[in-house]
């Protein structure tokens, strides 16, 4: 079960192509920020677009450790693990 969850996540990991992504709108706001010397908005543009990706991956993430740390203990308590 580990060696399954380690591959997944590393294929995850490798298969991002971009993790700075921006929709139009925020693009555009930052070019046009950064045109004018104010690199302020730009990066917490870009740190408000990460915290909101993570968020739900690290929820579900939660959820399935939770889920799985139990199921193991509920099998440890029936003696079949």
């Amino acid at each position: 079960m580990k060696r399954f969850i380690v591959i997944t996540l590393f294929l995850l990991v490798s298969t991002t192509t971009q993790i700075w992504a921006q929709c139009a709108m925020c693009r555009a706001t930052v070019g046009s920020n950064l045109s004018e010397g104010r690199n302020t908005i730009g990066t917490g543009l870009n740190f408000g677009i990460l915290y909101l990706l993570v968020i739900p991956y690290l929820i579900a993430g939660l959820g399935v450790y939770f889920y799985i740390r139990a199921a193991k203990q509920r099998l440890k308590e029936q003696g079949l693990a």
